[in-house]
């Protein structure tokens, strides 16, 4: 009668001095505690979890599903980064008093003359067509830019999801130099500047797109919303009511298409011309006419 056989051990694979406790359930390589991972089934080797672990391109498309209003936030800190450069540009001011500090003369909107009288020299009439764009990220104090900030996010939150990254960010630039243009239209040696261009448009676009879905605008936080602008618009001095009112404008058109109901979509092919044609005829506007 034979006797069985003492047990041997096993080494681990990666670390031949140390004893495996036990196998990988995928590859049965044996493995100590720390050359294991716990999956839904059993314990894998750190081979093994590798290899299941989907390629770049994959994680990339999954970590940008996870993140559907990526564009509102990059627009945000754009905002705020800008904000951070100003205040850290002209010594600490947080551009609220009534001095225009260097920055904002630098970004902000306005016509100018050629020959350099302007303001203080510059301005569109000189060639400096960037601040069409530049305007709409400056800011003139941190509740100005608080504001800007708030209903751009919540606005983000709406918007986004339903266009799409890169027709949310179409719709919003379109606004810009709409209200851009709006603002130099009535404003033109007036120093303008902040997002509220762009997110009017976003508004008047959110309002519309409720509308055609047959939601009443004015029994939604965004109706409201409107509304009060609106008339802070037009009561509050200072505030640069062709800005406004070009953006909104524009939101509004772009979202008529954009924001269609699913019973009566827009053209695939109009949902981008839409907005990229406005912001086009905005800029070119806004050259013929100011530069």
């Amino acid at each position: 009668m034979s006797l069985p056989q003492p047990p041997t051990s096993t080494a681990c694979y990666r670390h031949p001095h140390r004893e495996a406790g036990r196998h990988c359930t995928r590859c049965g390589k044996p493995a100590c505690g720390d050359c294991l991972v716990q999956a839904a089934v059993g314990s894998h080797c750190l081979d093994c979890a590798k290899a299941a672990k989907p390629d770049v391109r994959t994680r990339a498309k999954y970590w940008n599903a996870g993140n559907r209003t990526l564009a509102t936030y990059v627009l945000m800190g754009l905002n705020i980064a800008v904000f951070i450069y100003m205040v850290a540009k002209d010594s600490g001011s947080l551009g609220s008093g009534r001095e225009i500090t260097l920055v904002q003369y630098d970004l902000g909107l306005f016509e100018g003359a050629k020959g350099g009288s302007g303001l203080a020299g510059g301005g569109m009439a000189d060639g400096e067509w960037y601040r069409l764009v530049t305007s709409g990220f400056l800011h003139f104090g941190i509740i100005h830019l608080a504001f800007n900030m708030l209903l751009l996010y919540q606005l983000g939150q709406l918007l986004e999801p339903a266009l799409g990254r890169a027709r949310f960010v179409l719709l919003y630039f379109a606004a810009l130099f709409a209200g851009s243009f709006g603002a130099l239209l009535t404003a033109p040696n007036s120093l303008t500047g902040g997002a509220s261009g762009a997110v009017f448009g976003l508004m008047g676009a959110a309002a519309v797109g409720l509308h055609r879905r047959g939601v009443n605008v004015f029994s939604t936080g965004i109706g409201t919303t409107l509304l009060i602008n609106l008339v802070l618009t037009f009561s509050i001095r200072g505030i640069s009511v062709g800005g406004h009112l070009g953006g909104v404008i524009t939101g509004g058109l772009c979202g008529w298409v954009m924001l269609a109901p699913q019973w009566k979509p827009s053209p695939k092919w109009a949902l981008w011309a839409m907005p990229a044609s406005v912001l086009g005829l905005s800029l070119v506007l806004s050259v013929a006419k100011f530069g």
